[in-house]
């Protein structure tokens, strides 16, 4: 149908406009933050001046990332004298555009009536809602794993085809650290299944719209706290940030699977693990955080403690949950990022060892004792 269609793509844009969004404005707060927490002033040269005046906007640097795309464009593209032209070209797009798809399955917001939003449109709608979420798939946890794991398939492409020793290092470091914190994450999410019976991520949040005990928010990070831990902590390292960032590693790799990169390709890569960080924060948020709902929300507005209801406007409860659900992602990106400036970076056996020695037996106990839980409650939520 044309209206489905429509909606769709207007979903798409959107996402497309908000991933990119985040992902210029995270370098900026990761230049930003790192200043603070380091007593320095941090990013504060770029600017943009008004037309036929001398008044320069700096806006606390926040145009440093514009200069950096720019520069990106700009710059010389070079390639490695013997490399594989195929792979090397094909891999920093095989690394990005996973990353963009993670975020079809995500629900940023509730059921929408065009209808009633645009009155002038009401009759051409004729009054079909949509829940705002790309693509509703019953599955959608396991298309999350299957996109993200397609992003190592383009860093050890990367790695493999520069032919250089130190880009197929940082490609094996990639994909061994991939399969050891992929599992850990697989196993923290199966603990999320097992309380609220569903893989459907738009049915994660809804029922995460409850309360547990009659006042604390049915949030995933309730039922599961160790799990989001855990989650959170796998998902720096499938990242390869620091700690984790050993497939990088600057000071032994140079720049690991992407050295050879130059100009937009390079850029590629980097601006691809910024958006991830977003895709990580909007993950975290749906799975642990309740989504795109505040305590006690609904599509209808709010059910307080007693059954007491607050309505509000239709649009009044679509722009709450798109900012509600903004807000918590900017606030789990910020402290992805407090944890990248704050701990050194491991060495590449340690990296290891802590997903199989430490983390992969604290997932596997953690899940055993949910399993527990939810089997002596008969299967009903916590």
């Amino acid at each position: 149908m044309t209206q489905d269609l429509s909606v769709s793509l207007v979903f798409i844009v959107y996402a497309l406009v908000m991933l990119i969004t985040f992902g210029t404005v995270l370098t900026w707060v990761e230049r930003k933050q790192a200043a603070v927490m380091s007593d320095r002033l941090g990013a504060n040269r770029a600017y943009i001046r008004i037309p036929y005046t001398q008044i320069k906007l700096v806006w606390m640097g926040l145009f440093h990332g514009i200069a950096d795309g720019i520069k990106m464009l700009m710059k010389e593209d070079f390639t490695p004298r013997t490399h594989d032209w195929l792979a090397y070209t094909v891999a920093p797009w095989v690394v990005f555009t996973p990353v963009l798809l993670v975020f079809a399955v995500v629900p940023f917001g509730g059921m929408v009536d065009p209808g009633r939003l645009f009155p002038a449109l009401a009759d051409w709608f004729g009054g079909r809602t949509y829940p705002m979420q790309i693509a509703r798939l019953d599955a959608g946890l396991l298309v999350v794993f299957a996109f993200s794991g397609l992003t190592i398939i383009g860093t050890m492409l990367a790695g493999w085809s520069s032919d250089n020793k130190f880009s197929l290092l940082g490609g094996l470091r990639a994909g061994s650290q991939m399969i050891s914190y992929e599992l850990v994450m697989g196993l923290t999410v199966l603990g999320l299944i097992l309380v609220y019976g569903t893989i459907d991520l738009g049915a994660m949040v809804r029922q995460q719209s409850g309360t547990v005990l009659g006042f604390l928010p049915a949030w995933g990070l309730v039922y599961q706290p160790f799990a989001a831990v855990l989650f959170m902590t796998a998902a720096i390292a499938e990242n390869k940030r620091i700690p984790f960032d050993l497939p990088e590693a600057e000071s032994e790799l140079i720049a690991g699977y992407y050295t050879e990169y130059t100009s937009m390709k390079m850029g590629l890569f980097m601006f691809a693990e910024f958006i991830e960080i977003a895709i990580i924060g909007a993950l975290f948020t749906t799975m642990f955080l309740g989504g795109y709902n505040l305590p006690y929300m609904n599509d209808a507005g709010f059910t307080l403690p007693g059954g007491y209801p607050l309505a509000m406007s239709h649009g009044a409860v679509v722009v709450t949950q798109l900012v509600v659900f903004l807000a918590k992602v900017m606030v789990v990106c910020s402290f992805q990022i407090l944890v990248r400036w704050t701990l050194p970076r491991f060495r590449y056996d340690q990296v290891l060892r802590f997903a199989w020695k430490f983390m992969l037996p604290l997932a596997l106990a953690n899940l055993c004792i949910t399993a527990v839980l939810v089997w002596s409650h008969q299967g009903a939520p916590l």
